[in-house]
């Protein structure tokens, strides 16, 4: 492992998933790219994988339309819009519930605004197991249907977000559940790693000179940051890209902590990028030190630069993306008007996910959403009613 590898790993005390880095840890060129094609760099990937649905291997889009548009002529997409859910956290799900199953874990937990719940629920409805979902009260209706239909209980917390999240994690903890958490449980990082070296290995073998990622509570970056720098201490490139992180302007805490500008009242819902709308990042100074590293910056983007992002998505790139799987392309345009970026420099544009408009026709055994406070004998309580308790996934009260 790199000096560099070794220092960051003991500053974020994260001991658990240490590699020695080598090139005999990359695939050979040739075959099909997944996120298991990665697997002598995930961590409990020495078997095949038991997790059912197909996850990885998106599309990298060389986007002519959007070239011309923004004079870049060494444009790419990453478009996370064509997995299982359509967004990217598919992969942080696959990783943990492979790993859960292979424990004889029976339920999976996670709090989110939308994609990370959407991701869980279908997820563990595919692998047999339970799903339990925390998300804000204010979560969009359209995608509490979708975890609904896919059997998931969902519980809308009065309290927002960080309430779901504290309130997830300690339902983990006393239930025996899966974590699933982005930024707690650290599987999800390494499965999101797997983007930057899908996009090393589309653009014949090489970093590009940016990478630009939406940043909420940060894994994504993270993840992305991460997987450069391992293909660096690997050998198999020379230098890390220039990472830059994009917020919504409503709610940009880690964008004013990076340019030391005061930040004017959080509004997550001011924003209709929902997915990267947190107030508290669950790993803000991580993400801070990986853009630091990589010599990157950080830029916010208005809702008429979002709205724009998402209709130039659509009509010159035909890549269907939400409010927040767009603001990377928004916080592009912006990054080139800055000269963070120049025109000719190779930028991956990483776009996270697509607006699920339409829910799936509910599964044989749908679920339910109960609107709760922020009380853990409350879930218990409900859930002693539920299928999870038949399974014997709630003890006590």
């Amino acid at each position: 492992m790199s000096d560099e590898a070794i220092a960051v790993r003991t500053a974020y005390q994260d001991p658990t998933f240490t590699y020695r880095y080598r090139p005999e840890l990359l695939p050979e060129p040739g075959g099909r790219i997944d996120m298991w094609r990665y697997s002598r760099l995930l961590p409990g990937c020495d078997r095949d994988p038991v997790y059912p649905l197909p996850v990885g291997g998106t599309p990298l889009r060389p986007v002519p339309g959007l070239r011309e548009a923004t004079g870049a002529g060494d444009l790419w997409l990453k478009d996370e819009t064509t997995g299982p859910t359509r967004s990217n956290k598919d992969r942080a799900t696959a990783l943990v519930i492979d790993i859960g199953m292979r424990s004889g874990a029976t339920a999976v937990t996670t709090s989110s605004t939308g994609n990370a719940a959407i991701a869980t629920a279908v997820g563990a409805a595919a692998a047999g197991i339970d799903a339990v979902i925390f998300v804000p009260e204010d979560c969009r209706p359209g995608k509490v249907a979708h975890m609904v239909a896919a059997g998931a209980q969902v519980f809308r917390v009065r309290e927002g977000y960080r309430a779901a999240f504290e309130l997830s994690r300690a339902a983990a903890a006393r239930f025996g559940w899966i974590d699933r958490n982005t930024g707690a449980n650290p599987l999800t990082i390494e499965a999101k790693k797997t983007v930057a070296l899908e996009v090393w290995e589309q653009l014949g073998r090489r970093a590009p000179d940016v990478a630009v990622a939406p940043v909420g509570d940060g894994p994504t970056l993270v993840g992305l940051a991460k997987g450069f720098r391992e293909l660096l201490a690997c050998g198999a490139i020379a230098a890390l890209p220039r990472m830059i992180g994009v917020q919504a302007a409503a709610c940009a805490p880690l964008a004013h902590r990076w340019h030391g500008t005061a930040a004017p009242p959080l509004d997550p819902a001011a924003t209709s990028a929902d997915g990267i709308a947190v107030t508290v990042p669950s790993i803000g100074e991580w993400t801070l030190d990986e853009v630091r590293t990589a010599g990157g910056s950080f830029v916010t983007v208005t809702e008429p630069e979002i709205d724009a992002a998402v209709r130039d998505l659509r009509d010159l790139a035909q890549v269907p993306s939400e409010p927040a799987g767009a603001a990377a392309f928004a916080g592009y345009r912006s990054a080139l008007a800055m000269g963070l970026v120049s025109p000719d420099e190779s930028a991956v544009v990483l776009v996270t996910g697509s607006d699920l408009s339409t829910p799936p026709a509910p599964g044989t055994a749908p679920g339910a959403a109960h609107t709760i406070s922020a009380d853990l004998d409350v879930v218990a309580a409900v859930m002693r009613d539920r299928s999870v308790a038949a399974r014997g996934g709630v003890t006590g009260s």
